[in-house]
């Protein structure tokens, strides 16, 4: 869970946002973090469900033990049913953007193991009292319109009054179980593709502190990864997963730690959307992206010239972020390899 480590002003020479609409309510103000970068740190949250792991069930295909995205519960031989839940406080202020991204980063989860999402649920919690529900109907909007871009009927859902707002969506998906994306498939000697550009969390942290509105961040995180994932399926990949709140950085030691394999990443070649260098210069890191970087230090090597900057950078909470694939996936960067051995080096 995060809270705001950014300045309190910014030099003139930051690039030039959109400038905001100057809502009513603020809603990134109503929550004490904001998108993915509020999630429970990862050292912690191991910790917490590692007595749930074990569970020996016939027709799990996928559960607990590797991180996984979502689950997988075959239900016949040609199918696996795909299970996730998805939710998070504001990360922008305008609500129906909010919904949108909440909903587009729910779905993901199903597609970052190469699944078809069929149906969702929104999940809500609400301060009835302190917002008025003419914002939530906004919010649901725009999770119904991602879903309906997704094809994926959103029908009924969940709601409690919640001192903090928050919002997302249970997803349920389908799968041929014997061509699941997994974190434990990754093999040694093979490229790493990144399919969106990284940065969002400097960006939705500047729009927390400041208000100013980053269009290329909402446009990445609305973003589906359902183009993704099947150009991925296409090149054969078998291991990959989205990368979310823990950061480029720690979902690549999760898939690598699953697999028993080591990885290179090459910072020069790692996109970034647009004003996330500024907003990295101008010091807006998230707690979230620093707590991300002191759990996976003790396994990222830096070459020479690389900065700790580099690695908050490869840290930052992203929200909604693009698929991290083992394999080269045509019209997609390639960011670096797989190796044999362990740990991550930054080059």
């Amino acid at each position: 869970m995060t809270s705001s480590d950014a300045p309190a002003s910014s030099p003139a020479s930051s690039p030039a946002p959109s400038a905001p609409s100057a809502p009513a309510v603020r809603l990134t103000t109503m929550a004490h973090g904001g998108g993915c970068a509020c999630k429970i740190p990862p050292g912690e949250l191991e910790e917490v469900v590692a007595g749930l792991a074990g569970q020996s069930y016939e027709q799990v295909v996928v559960g607990l033990e590797d991180g996984d995205d979502a689950a997988a519960v075959r239900i016949d031989g040609g199918r696996a049913v795909l299970s996730t839940a998805d939710f998070f406080t504001p990360v922008v202020d305008d609500p129906y953007d909010w919904g949108r991204i909440a909903a587009a980063n729910a779905l993901s989860d199903i597609y970052a193991m190469g699944g078809t999402p069929v149906v969702a649920i929104n999940l809500v919690g609400w301060p009835r009292d302190v917002l008025p529900f003419d914002l939530l109907r906004e919010v649901l909007s725009g999770g119904l319109a991602v879903g309906r871009e997704a094809g994926v009927p959103v029908i009924g859902g969940h709601s409690v009054d919640d001192p903090e707002p928050k919002y997302g969506m249970a997803v349920t998906g389908i799968g041929d179980p014997e061509r699941l994306l997994r974190n434990d498939a990754a093999e040694a000697g093979l490229p790493i593709t990144l399919t969106k550009p990284i940065g969002v969390g400097l960006l939705n942290n500047r729009h927390k502190s400041t208000g100013e509105v980053f269009e290329a961040a909402i446009a990445t995180m609305t973003q589906l990864n359902r183009d993704a994932s099947l150009a991925a399926l296409e090149a054969g990949a078998r291991a990959a997963t989205d990368v979310t709140g823990f950061g480029l950085l720690g979902h690549l030691h999760k898939m690598a730690r699953a697999s028993g394999v080591g990885a290179v990443i090459d910072r020069s070649a790692v996109p970034l959307v647009d004003g996330a260098a500024e907003a990295l210069r101008d010091g807006f890191v998230s707690g979230g992206t620093r707590r991300n970087l002191d759990w996976v230090r003790p396994h990222v090597t830096a070459d020479a010239g690389r900065t700790e900057e580099d690695l908050l950078l490869l840290a930052d909470a992203q929200t909604s972020g693009g698929l991290l694939v083992v394999g080269e996936v045509p019209g997609y960067p390639v960011i670096g390899e797989t190796v044999e051995g362990s740990g991550i080096r930054v080059r």
